[in-house]
């Protein structure tokens, strides 16, 4: 089969929030129509999960459609399943009154106010609903937000395979040659039977190596050994890493057994206002040195000039600790900065404002020691603000406890 993990959080809630696509239409159609004619020359299932980006019911109905006109172009005949993963809220509601619902990596526990909030909200599918659309016989499967590895795992735990190994080469795999070396964002070939899995990469300038697969089984982990997922648990303590010759690893000895309960992550949301943004460099030695009193002191004149409740105003020191910040160790001033003016408010024309405002009030400001009396600010752009619509952050990053693995994740299949 020819896997494909399509989405991720790691670009932020906003094409969750949003229902924007992480991609544009012509490049999603680009790569689906080389995926689509390999899995259709081979005669083999083409799995995409977390389609669009965020896996939001409306991403996989797009990509869909994708798939259905690139099938129209080249006279491809097929079954086609869609797998939804937005979870209704009043679903979510009722699991935190059963006390269905905890904590994951939110630092909150999820109320009803905080899933009413939420203008988008998907939970993590498993492999179940994957092995029923291709019991459909599906052969081209398009599915919402889905674990990365059950994703990729999936037929192999369809076609009989020890799930322990298939969702540990799912693991591995969902990230392609970044398990290779060097590493790279193309392909990775898995191929597993009943003791193990040996991995090659797809470009011949890359090889596999003990280190850059062991490593990678460590990625995105807390914890070396155990790996949680939906419905089960792996154990990875007698794991076996062998180079079997210059470009092949295999992997052995991976165990796991299912979980008692199965939860399933939940990923939300929600607004929180309209955003503007100026980008600049700051360069005088003197103001770099008095930035931190400079910018309080702008950010106490605009919100009296923009006095509006709403308006939130955040300041990133590119240069300086933009990064870390007060984890930063490194003191030392550099010799320039980049600064970025960030406002964010109930409406676009405050948050505007208030940027224009900042910028200005910082282009402008006298300081003790300043050689110039206008000019501290280099802007990289004209115009030097610019507006960027509704933003949104997470207001779910939880785990909810379900009775069936396939209930909250609906298979459609059609023939196309």
């Amino acid at each position: 089969m020819i896997a494909v993990d399509a989405g991720s959080t790691d670009p932020g809630p906003y094409h969750l929030g949003s229902g924007v696509s992480l991609r544009s239409d012509a490049m999603i159609k680009k790569e689906l129509a080389t995926l689509l004619d390999a899995a259709r020359n081979a005669a083999i299932p083409l799995i995409v999960g977390s389609a669009g980006g965020a896996g939001t019911n409306a991403q996989v109905d797009r990509v869909a459609e994708l798939i259905r006109e690139i099938a129209r172009e080249k006279g491809y005949h097929f079954r086609l399943a869609r797998i939804y993963a937005e979870i209704p809220k009043e679903a979510v509601i009722s699991a935190i009154e059963a006390g269905d619902v905890r904590d994951f990596e939110a630092g909150f526990e999820l109320s009803p106010e905080d899933v009413n909030a939420c203008s988008g909200l998907v939970a993590q599918m498993g492999d179940e609903p994957f092995c029923q659309a291709l019991d459909q016989g599906a052969d081209v499967v398009i599915a919402g937000r889905a674990c990365d590895d059950s994703a990729v795992a999936s037929f192999a735990i369809w076609k009989g395979v020890d799930e322990a190994l298939a969702i540990h080469m799912g693991k591995i795999l969902e990230c392609g040659a970044l398990a290779a070396e060097p590493p790279g964002a193309d392909v990775m070939l898995g191929e597993i039977d009943d003791d193990g899995f040996t991995l090659e990469p797809g470009s011949l300038g890359r090889r596999a190596s003990v280190k850059s697969v062991a490593s990678h089984s460590l990625y995105e982990r807390e914890d070396p050994f155990v790996q949680h997922g939906p419905g089960r648990v792996l154990d990875l303590a007698e794991c076996q890493f062998e180079q079997l010759d210059d470009r092949r690893v295999r992997v052995s000895g991976t165990r796991g057994q299912r979980s008692d309960d199965y939860w399933i992550k939940l990923e939300g949301a929600k607004p929180v206002g309209y955003r503007s943004f100026c980008v600049a460099g700051v360069r005088c030695p003197t103001m770099i040195s008095m930035l931190d009193k400079l910018l309080e002191e702008a950010c106490r004149h605009t919100q009296a000039r923009v006095p509006d409740p709403s308006l939130k105003i955040t300041f990133h020191r590119y240069g300086l600790d933009a990064v870390m910040g007060e984890l930063e160790v490194d003191t030392a001033l550099p010799h320039e900065i980049g600064l970025v003016i960030e406002a964010t408010a109930d409406t676009q024309e405050v948050a505007y404002d208030a940027c224009i405002t900042l910028s200005a009030e910082l282009m402008h400001v006298s300081y003790e020691g300043q050689k110039n009396t206008s000019g501290n600010l280099a802007f990289l752009y004209s115009p030097r603000v610019h507006s960027i619509g509704l933003q949104y952050e997470f207001g779910a990053y939880h785990l909810m406890r379900v009775a069936s693995a396939l209930e909250p994740f609906p298979v459609i299949v059609e023939e196309v």
